[in-house]
């Protein structure tokens, strides 16, 4: 189904933390649309190098006289009430929307298909948003990484579909009314936000309602805690009529993966099925178990949007990831340099089985960076024992995000909680990558795991692997 209720935008937007992925994205559209943009931001990166190209002004810092003639300010949730520019904004009554409450404004107009979930979301939005692109129907999207084929998080299309990526932080997704939602998973995470999982699963739950009533729902039936919250909202009639959909690694969903076999360095294949129709072997170059899980949940909603099979089948065994997704960086020395954004203990655990698949027989290296004070509290008795089967881990420190460090517990307290593999302290990242190197021996796989900035460690290390 596709809207037509359009509401108009200014033709002079401003936003406050334009520099974020998603906000970089929301710039793009903007300007593909004609509109004047300018933005703001702590520190200038390759993304607001980009925008800059697009003819968006860029300021770096933060003052009140940055929003010019504005007409519209957006924000993201990171900025703070005190900021100069929106107490400015509230001063002279301009219009201010959340970053999300914006996207909801450019998706008008389209069918949209909205990808949330606590992890594999990215991958999954992105395979589905090359799936359409390949098949030459130019969707509008927007990811929370960048697709490497592509080489972008968003594209402004010409036809019917905006595939987005639906945040749970701040509850973001609430402002969105999907026309197919694809659900991954429902973990225990962003708690210093919800409080509890109970809240976060409440949350899911309504966004799960606010589906249209033709539309879809695609839900992994091999995350339990989902398909708690499904069955709450069917027993008592909440999704009615909205039609779900399951899919997985098990016979008993109506899409399915089977027979996996490895196929090459990274991927494998494996037969997808829609109830008892084989669809045939597909092909997919991403790593691990779990990237079959998503590539069966987008090519469940490739199916709902009318994709031909043999389109998707060759989509998929082109299609390359997305940035930061057990990435290689480079080899020297014998020694290879890996960069993960894994930085749940959930997806800690996906991305190392599959290192231990990829790189069999090697010693694995692993220098984490937690992300957030409060995350590494609240998920403690899982950080334990996520990197269990590694050989050496470092731990830096931790990313702070948002977060003051009495919000929970630093990177210091972690290290000494973490017994398998005995976990070392190593500071910043400067004195981390001379630590890496202090430790790393020819045949070693050294992975820099985390959300932050933990990756510029990587391109330090290879760099003096070489120089040696």
């Amino acid at each position: 189904m596709t809207r037509t209720s359009v509401q108009a935008i200014p033709r002079r937007v401003h936003l406050v933390g334009v520099g974020g992925i998603h906000m970089s994205g929301i710039a793009q559209l903007l300007r593909a649309r004609g509109i004047s943009v300018t933005g703001s931001d702590l520190r200038p990166s390759s993304l607001t190098e980009r925008l800059q190209s697009l003819g968006v002004k860029v300021y770096e810092g933060h003052d009140a006289s940055y929003l010019g003639d504005a007409e519209l300010v957006v924000y993201t949730s990171a900025a703070p009430d005190d900021n100069p520019e929106l107490a400015e904004a509230r001063r002279r009554r301009i219009p201010s929307l959340k970053r999300a409450e914006m996207v909801a404004r450019l998706m008008e107009g389209k069918q949209v298909i909205a990808v949330a979930g606590s992890h594999g979301k990215t991958t999954t939005t992105s395979l589905i948003a090359y799936m359409l692109w390949r098949a030459g129907l130019s969707p509008t999207f927007m990811l929370g990484g960048e697709m490497i084929d592509l080489d972008t998080n968003v594209m402004p299309g010409e036809g019917p579909h905006f595939v987005v990526e639906a945040d749970e932080f701040d509850a973001a997704f609430l402002n969105y009314r999907p026309d197919v939602a694809l659900v991954t998973n429902v973990d225990a995470d962003h708690l210093d936000f919800y409080g509890s999982f109970e809240r976060l699963a409440a949350t899911f739950r309504q966004f799960l309602s606010q589906v249209t009533p033709t539309g879809h729902i695609v839900a992994c039936g091999d995350d339990p805690a989902l398909q708690a919250i499904l069955n709450e909202a069917v027993g008592d009639g909440t999704l009615l009529p909205v039609r779900v959909v399951s899919y997985g690694l098990d016979e008993k969903f109506q899409w399915h993966g089977e027979k996996i076999r490895r196929k090459g360095v990274d991927g494998c294949t494996f037969m997808l099925k829609c109830g008892q129709e084989n669809r045939g072997r597909f092909q997919t170059r991403l790593p691990g178990v779990h990237n079959v899980r998503n590539s069966v949940g987008a090519l469940a909603v490739g199916s709902i949007l009318g994709l031909p099979v043999e389109a998707m089948r060759q989509s998929l065994a082109e299609f390359r990831g997305v940035r930061r997704r057990f990435e290689l960086v480079g080899e020297a020395t014998a020694v290879t340099v890996m960069d993960d954004y894994a930085h749940h203990p959930t997806e800690i655990r996906a991305t190392l089985a599959a290192a231990r698949e990829r790189f069999s027989g090697r010693r694995l290296v692993c220098l984490f960076q937690p992300h957030t004070y409060s995350r590494t509290q609240y998920l403690l008795d899982e950080f334990r024992t996520c990197f269990t089967g590694i050989d050496v881990l470092l731990i830096a420190d931790t990313y702070a995000a948002r977060e003051p460090p009495s919000a929970g517990m630093d990177a210091r307290q972690l290290a000494e909680a973490i017994q398998q593999p005995p976990a070392r302290y190593v500071g910043g990242l400067e004195e981390a990558a001379e630590a890496v190197l202090g430790v790393l021996r020819a045949g070693d796989v050294f992975f820099t795991i985390g959300a932050g900035d933990v990756d510029s460690a990587g391109p330090l290390v290879l760099a003096a692997l070489r120089w040696r």
